[in-house]
C-alpha cells in the first residue's frame, strides 16, 4: 500500500467548495481545484488518521517498519505481520530490560512463542563493610535454556548470540516439552 494518490479517493474537504461565490461557477477554477482535490485526498486522509499511524496494532503493514525504526525495534520482516507489531508495540519494555535475563526471556517469548530460563553467573550483592566476599563462584557461561524445543533453533541461538555480553559464552539448550514447576 502507499500514501500516494489514490484513484477515486474523494477528498472530504473539496477546494471548490471553499472558494469565493464568484468562481462557484466558474468551470476551469472548478476543475483545476478538482485536481488538487485529487492530489490532496491521500494527505488528507492521512492525517485524519494519523492515530492509527501511529498504533502498531493499526498502521499499515508498510508503515509498521518505518514505526519500528522510530522505537529502534529490531524486527525481522520474515516474521509475520502481527509478530512485527507486538514488537514494535512492546519495543519500550524490551528497551527498558535489556541486557538482562528478563529481557532476553521475553524477547524469546514474544519473538519466538518459546519459555526460556537465562542460568547466569552467581549474581551481585552489596555491602556496606568493605572486602565482602561475592556470591557463589565466578562463572564466564551463561546457559538459556529453551522449550519447547520445536522453535527455529538458528534464530534462537542467533538471538542470544545479539545480546550475550562479550566477556561471557552464551549457549543455548533446546529443550522437549513444557518447562518444569518448582518443586517437581
Amino acid at each position: 500500500m502507499s500514501r500516494a494518490a489514490l484513484a477515486g479517493l474523494p477528498s472530504r474537504h473539496p477546494l471548490g467548495t471553499l472558494l469565493p461565490s464568484m468562481y462557484a461557477s466558474d468551470d476551469f477554477a472548478q476543475r483545476f481545484t478538482a485536481g488538487l482535490d485529487a492530489v490532496l485526498a491521500a494527505i488528507i486522509s492521512t492525517l485524519d488518521n494519523l492515530p492509527a499511524y501511529v498504533d502498531a496494532r493499526l498502521a499499515p503493514d508498510d508503515f509498521l517498519t518505518w514505526l519500528a525504526s522510530w522505537v529502534a525495534a529490531d524486527v525481522d520482516p520474515s516474521w509475520p505481520v502481527e509478530l512485527r507489531r507486538v514488537v514494535v508495540r512492546h519495543a519500550v519494555e524490551l528497551h527498558r530490560w535489556q541486557g538482562t535475563a528478563r529481557g532476553l526471556v521475553e524477547r524469546l517469548r514474544l519473538c519466538f512463542g518459546v519459555h526460556a530460563e537465562v542460568i547466569d553467573g552467581a549474581g551481585a550483592i552489596w555491602s556496606a563493610t568493605p572486602g565482602t566476599e561475592l556470591p557463589g563462584e565466578a562463572t564466564t557461561e551463561v546457559v538459556v535454556r529453551v522449550w519447547p524445543g520445536d522453535a527455529d533453533q538458528a534464530r534462537v541461538v542467533a538471538m542470544v548470540e545479539a545480546v550475550c555480553p562479550v566477556h561471557v559464552t552464551c549457549r543455548v539448550e533446546m529443550l522437549p516439552g513444557p518447562p518444569r514447576q518448582e518443586g517437581e
